[in-house]
């Protein structure tokens, strides 16, 4: 049974907000908690992106779930993984729901697209909801499917990138509640975080509210504690900064005459070993060392 639901929940109570950093494999998400962040985000865009296929419900839900396994075995902070439309109907999030629960993964986002989904901001994308009554259907199959009672279940409305306004993302939000969903992520892909600001200050629901400012860059912490949301994701920003960085690095590389030109610009091979803990090994090398020496195997 996962004991990262259980932190999850604490630093929820604890904490007037909490700041997720987006990672997409075990070493971004290592970062991710060497920096300090309340918890990993295993961003299913983020994820496609490094196995170079679209955000459009690709990937399978045990890929998915391999990444987010790796992040588990490497974190002590919590994972939550985006997992999309639930990878199909009821019974699919009852699978996904218990898989994941038993991966150690704290908690599970899932939103109300039609399978297969695109990205919530590809300019032209297609964004169709699929019926309250068959999302809140997948909400309880997955409320019914776990054991850990801490295990999250993030419901995630697209009814405002969708179009539809305030009252059907209200609606919808209210019935995902009442349907067992343990916290409510509200997302927008305008530019301004009105809109996110107005659903809030309506908000009449007990469960904690959850954003993904991608799109409102300059909202700062303070306004959204203000419209009292609970949980912050910075959902991207680690694989663009590695898309980035990658990218300018293998360019100047390609035209250097010696690894000297970017030798600077890059990590140490010793901040390597230090996130492998590979300092680790010899210090238990020494250690067993010691132990066969008192048993009277080396001299």
């Amino acid at each position: 049974m996962s004991t990262g639901s259980k932190l999850l929940r604490n630093k929820i109570r604890e904490n007037s907000i909490l700041k997720i950093g987006g990672a997409f494999d075990a070493m971004s998400a290592k970062l991710v908690e060497i920096s300090d962040f309340d918890a990993v985000w295993a961003g299913s865009f983020a994820i496609s992106a490094t196995h170079a296929v679209p955000d459009a419900s690709i990937m399978t839900m045990t890929e998915f779930l391999q990444v987010s396994k790796n992040m588990v075995d490497s974190c002590d902070i919590p994972i939550i993984a985006d997992c999309d439309t639930g990878f199909g109907g009821p019974s699919n999030v009852s699978y996904l729901v218990k898989q994941y629960e038993q991966a150690g993964v704290a908690g599970i986002s899932i939103e109300d697209k039609i399978f297969p989904k695109q990205n919530s901001l590809l300019e032209n994308g297609k964004q169709e909801l699929l019926s309250e009554k068959d999302f809140v259907a997948k909400i309880i199959a997955g409320k019914e499917a776990k054991t850990d009672q801490d295990f999250m279940i993030i419901a995630r409305t697209e009814a405002l990138i969708a179009g539809f306004g305030i009252d059907e993302a209200l609606k919808r939000a209210t019935a995902y509640e009442n349907a067992g969903a343990d916290a409510i992520l509200i997302h927008s892909k305008s530019n301004s975080p009105k809109e996110i600001f107005e659903f809030c200050d309506l908000w009449k629901g007990n469960v904690p509210l959850v954003v993904v400012p991608t799109s409102y860059g300059s909202v700062t912490i303070d306004q959204l504690i203000s419209h009292n949301i609970k949980m912050v994701i910075y959902a991207n920003q680690t694989l663009r900064i590695a898309h980035k960085s990658m990218s300018q690095l293998l360019k100047k590389l390609k035209n250097a005459n010696s690894l000297d030109e970017v030798n600077k610009e890059i990590s140490s091979m010793e901040e390597i070993f230090e996130l492998q803990k590979m300092f680790e090994i010899h210090s238990q090398e020494k250690d067993i060392e010691q132990k066969l020496k008192n048993m009277g195997y080396i001299n």
